[in-house]
């Protein structure tokens, strides 16, 4: 997973894989998108691919970029390991909320007594 995050680091790195989530593109595509030119794209395409965040399909004389869901899915299950400690702060932060808006209608009714 570290390497993971080292690659996702990078932001046009991270900017290919947020274009690769609507679908794949070729190198052409994303190297247009991105305001790169092609040589700069394979390159981080490569490293991509390395990290096993991406993989290639050859169509006719073209290479096809897509997510792999694998290392994706890895991380939500590492992220899942958290989301029970936010929610249990959000939680708290509810009720603090809630109860102070309790003291306030309390306190802005005994202000019309």
């Amino acid at each position: 997973m570290n390497k993971t995050f080292k690659t996702l680091a990078e932001p046009n790195r991270f900017q290919i894989v947020e274009l690769l989530r609507n679908g794949p593109l070729s190198v052409g595509e994303v190297a247009d998108r991105i305001g790169l030119r092609q040589p700069q794209t394979s390159k981080h395409l490569r490293a991509l691919m390395d990290a096993g965040l991406v993989e290639a399909d050859p169509i006719a004389n073209r290479r096809i970029y897509k997510l792999r869901l694998e290392p994706f899915q890895e991380l939500d299950i590492w992220l899942e390991s958290y989301r029970h400690i936010w929610k249990e702060r959000l939680d708290s932060l509810d009720d603090y909320l809630q109860d102070l808006q309790r003291k306030d209608n309390h306190h802005h009714d005994e202000d019309k007594e």
